[in-house]
């Protein structure tokens, strides 16, 4: 059989997913090598419009959206407005099908795959006779939208294990506007016959097991090339600090990123990087944010040819008062900006998410005054 990696990433950026798939794509059609790839995520709040989608299926008002950190994206892949967020397993298998050309079987496989998951857990589901997708009774525990090019997938299906279904009242679940019909999840139901959820990572991993059996792939699984981190720097006002990379490792501005070291941990690693980039040495607070993404340019080439994948730990430091960092060969040119100046710099969603988790934690107005690296 064909092999499939399988790469098990946690949370993923909305737009760090479609450039995992991108560059996934850009592989398979190469033959470079001679694979498939399954990514198995959860994302942050986010809203996808497909390429039938009605905006006014978007129901919430964008202040409400902006209070609970929802983004809203238009993507190639069928269908209308889904939501993804925390509690729901996102699969995108990027396949080759043309040793299978057939779009109806392959997308009832992605069905097929979450209604064996329902049964593992004694829930039966099965087919709507209108609306794609899995489904429990009239409720929809499972979205199904997919984009093929040349006979190559991308995009897939959403399970909702223990999603939160108020946040579906965001929209109109894909478009479905009968009122007879509503939205699921696994917990759900299984609360329904008395029963507790099982771990995410269980249902993940049925989820991908499914899948690799119903595709008729050979499962290779995967584990991250690179471990990084990443640290926001905040003067005692506010402002963050960005630096600008040399020409020759991009050019692109960032906040303090390395990598984890062998028998290092990662607040280690952060503070290490911290002194190297800057200068000051400094405690660095942990803002709970970790995150997968395709590594690019040098990082991709160091984690070995092909496709490459990262998870990034994200910390924050709170710099003294006065302080002016001495920047190490790797930067040209350093800045104190707004947080939301900062973040329409930076290239990359982790980093932006990042900032701005840095500013939500950051005491205000509070000054240390640690030793600094002469």
């Amino acid at each position: 059989m064909r092999p499939i990696r399988v790469h098990k990433l946690g949370r993923v950026e909305y737009a760090d997913g479609l450039e995992l798939m991108r560059r996934a794509v850009v592989q398979v059609r190469a033959r470079e090598p001679d694979t498939d790839w399954l990514f198995l995520l959860e994302h942050p709040p986010v809203l996808t419009l497909g390429r039938g989608a009605d905006d006014g299926n978007v129901v919430a008002a964008p202040a409400w959206l902006e209070a609970r950190g929802f983004e809203v994206h238009r993507t190639d892949r069928g269908g209308d407005v889904t939501y993804h967020g925390p509690g729901q397993v996102v699969a995108y298998p990027v396949v080759d099908l043309s040793d299978r050309p057939d779009v109806r079987k392959f997308v009832g496989a992605l069905e097929e795959a979450m209604i064996r998951t329902c049964a593992a857990w004694g829930i039966e589901a099965g087919r709507h006779p209108e609306h794609r997708g899995a489904w429990v009774g009239a409720r929809k525990i499972g979205a199904v939208g997919v984009h093929l090019s040349r006979w190559i997938s991308t995009h897939g299906l959403a399970f909702n294990a223990t999603a939160d279904l108020s946040h579906f009242s965001a929209i109109v679940p894909c478009g479905i506007a009968d009122p007879s019909l509503g939205v699921t999840t696994l917990a759900a139901e299984l609360a329904r016959a008395g029963r507790s959820a099982p771990p995410f990572a269980e249902v993940e991993e049925r989820i991908a097991s499914e899948l690799c059996t119903l595709l008729g792939r050979a499962r290779q699984d995967r584990d991250f090339d690179l471990r990084t981190i990443s640290v926001t720097a905040l003067r005692p006002d506010g402002k963050v600090l960005l630096m600008r990379r040399t020409e020759a490792r991009g050019g692109f501005w960032q906040q303090v990123t390395g990598r984890i070291e062998a028998g290092e941990d990662a607040a280690a690693a952060a503070r290490r990087e911290l002194r190297e980039e800057t200068g000051a040495d400094l405690p660095v607070r942990s803002l709970g944010y970790v995150h997968g993404f395709a590594l690019g340019g040098a990082l991709a080439g160091q984690a070995g040819e092909g496709l490459a994948t990262g998870q990034e730990t994200a910390f924050a430091a709170v710099l003294p008062e006065g302080f002016e960092p001495r920047l190490s060969d790797e930067h040209e040119e350093w800045s104190f900006l707004d947080p939301a100046e900062a973040i329409s710099r930076l290239p990359w969603a982790g980093l932006r998410r990042s900032v701005g988790l840095a500013g939500e934690a950051a005491p205000p107005r509070v000054v240390l005054a640690p030793d600094v690296a002469s």
